[in-house]
C-alpha cells in the first residue's frame, strides 16, 4: 500500500551545531521502508552555512533545488553547485557541502544505511577550507 506524507506533517529540525556551521534546517522527506535502507531529506543552508566533513558508507546523492553552494571531496578542489545540479558522493569518500558565503542553498539528500548507519560525522570544515577559491 502506498503512503503519503503530507507537506508540513513532519517537523523541521535545526542542523546540530556539532555537525554544521551556521544556520541549517533539516526537513525529513522519507524514512527507509524495509527491506530498503534508503532515506531522504531536504537540507537548507543559509549563506555561510555548511556541513562538517563526513562520509556515507553507501554513498549519497544530492539534488540541488535552489540557490548556489559549494562542495568538496577530500584531496580535491572546492566546486560550485547550483539549482538543478546532481552530485553523487562515492561510498566512504570524505566530503562536505553547504551554501556559498553570500547565497543560500537547498538540496535533497538521498542516502542508504549500512548496519543502521547512514553517515559518519568528522571534523568541522575550517574557515580557510570554506573560503578557498572554488572551481566553477
Amino acid at each position: 500500500m502506498q503512503t503519503i506524507k503530507r507537506s508540513g506533517s513532519q517537523p523541521s529540525t535545526k542542523g546540530p551545531a556539532e555537525y554544521f556551521t551556521g544556520n541549517v534546517r533539516v526537513d525529513p522527506l522519507f524514512q527507509a521502508m524495509p527491506p530498503s535502507t534508503v532515506s531522504g531529506g531536504l537540507v537548507t543552508f543559509e549563506p555561510g552555512a555548511r556541513s562538517a566533513w563526513h562520509t556515507h558508507p553507501m554513498g549519497q546523492h544530492l539534488v540541488v533545488i535552489s540557490g548556489c553552494g559549494w562542495t568538496q571531496c577530500e584531496g580535491g578542489q572546492k566546486k560550485e553547485i547550483r539549482a538543478g545540479d546532481v552530485i553523487s558522493c562515492p561510498c566512504g569518500k570524505k566530503h562536505w557541502h553547504g551554501a556559498t558565503a553570500t547565497t543560500g542553498m537547498s538540496h535533497i539528500a538521498i542516502q542508504e544505511s549500512l548496519d543502521g548507519k547512514a553517515v559518519e560525522w568528522l571534523e568541522k570544515v575550517t574557515d580557510e577550507e570554506y573560503l578557498a577559491e572554488a572551481e566553477l
